[in-house]
């Protein structure tokens, strides 16, 4: 049965658009986990525009489940992720003028920098997920460098405007989950993902884990945390028994 995680940083996204206290991600996280989270999502963006490395070091001490810390692969974010050892990390392309992650990472084109940090990690006993699109070419060059799992970008399958288009992103990312989890890697997917799209995805039988924030937080405020990460946990356990 396909897990949900939870992205926490839109809350961080709203207390930072005010520059005090609140709302408290790690207060979101904690919540998220009591109403059945399998895992807590950050992403530590270079900027710091939602994510502050003061909520990465009390996140660390306080998530009971599991800690996924997004980040690029440059030198001030690894170390502070080999400081803070999270129970993985998930590479992801990032760019400062971007409202939200684009795309997938070219890992082909950046190998010998993202194996770099693969063996950092690796060296540390930290997981390394890839961002990637639902690629072939990306998918083998993920297992060449030693990369734990992969998280298929659902992006272009989140906007389809018209179900011709999101049948065929779907079929894409069915076919990248099923290739990956032949070669040996483990499969998350996420990005766009919300209470209309999710139940194609969570029926696919190779993926292991769903990471969800936005619209989870947008569901939240009509209904509160505690019911919004229900209502998407039982989607995905429903489509994927």
């Amino acid at each position: 049965m396909i897990k949900l995680a939870i992205n926490v940083d839109h809350v961080a996204t709203l207390r930072q658009a005010r520059g005090n206290s609140e709302p408290d991600p790690v207060t979101a996280a904690a919540l998220s986990e009591l109403a059945g989270a399998v895992g807590i999502v950050v992403h530590l963006r270079e900027d710091r525009r939602h994510i502050q490395d003061r909520d990465i070091k009390i996140l660390r001490d306080t998530i009971q489940t599991k800690m996924n810390l997004e980040m690029a692969a440059t030198d001030e974010i690894i170390q502070i992720a080999l400081d803070t050892k999270p129970d993985m990390i998930t590479l992801v392309p990032e760019k400062r003028q971007e409202l939200t992650t684009e795309g997938g990472l070219d890992v082909i084109t950046n190998k010998i920098k993202i194996k770099d940090c693969i063996d950092r990690m690796t060296a540390a006993n930290i997981p390394v997920s890839l961002f990637i699109d639902p690629d072939s070419a990306q998918i083998r060059a993920s297992k060449e460098i030693g990369a734990t799992f992969i998280e298929i970008h659902t992006g272009r399958y989140a906007d389809a405007t018209s179900e011709e288009e999101e049948d065929k992103e779907f079929d894409l990312i069915a076919a990248a989950a099923e290739e990956a989890y032949e070669e040996g890697l483990r499969v998350n997917a996420g990005h766009g993902l919300n209470y209309v799209n999710v139940s194609r995805i969570a029926a696919l039988d190779t993926i292991e884990e769903l990471s969800i924030g936005h619209s989870v937080m947008a569901r939240a405020i009509f209904v509160g945390l505690t019911q919004a990460v229900q209502e998407m946990k039982e989607l995905i356990q429903t489509a994927s028994r």
